[in-house]
């Protein structure tokens, strides 16, 4: 199964929505979550996808987040390429 088979299915099964651009699509958000962003501290959790290893690791090297949350679900990411 390819990435794209994988989605196709979670999107089928409303377990995620497609891939959009934060910068230029804006965060999807319920209205209820929209009032909550105007209050502190809501978190959204989001899967940033990369376009390759390359990509990764530039990405994983200036977003410190992304190696730690790794290393604290017992997965480093580094050993998944």
């Amino acid at each position: 199964m390819n990435f794209n088979e994988w989605l196709e299915i979670g999107m089928s099964n409303r377990w995620c929505g497609p891939p959009v651009c934060y910068t230029h699509d804006g965060m999807p958000l319920s209205d209820s979550e929209l009032v909550e962003m105007e209050e502190p501290d809501i978190c959204l959790h989001m899967i940033r996808l990369y376009n390759d290893s390359e990509h990764a690791d530039e990405v994983e090297s200036n977003h410190a987040p992304s190696t730690y949350r790794a290393q604290n679900r017992g997965t480093n990411n580094a050993d998944s390429r």
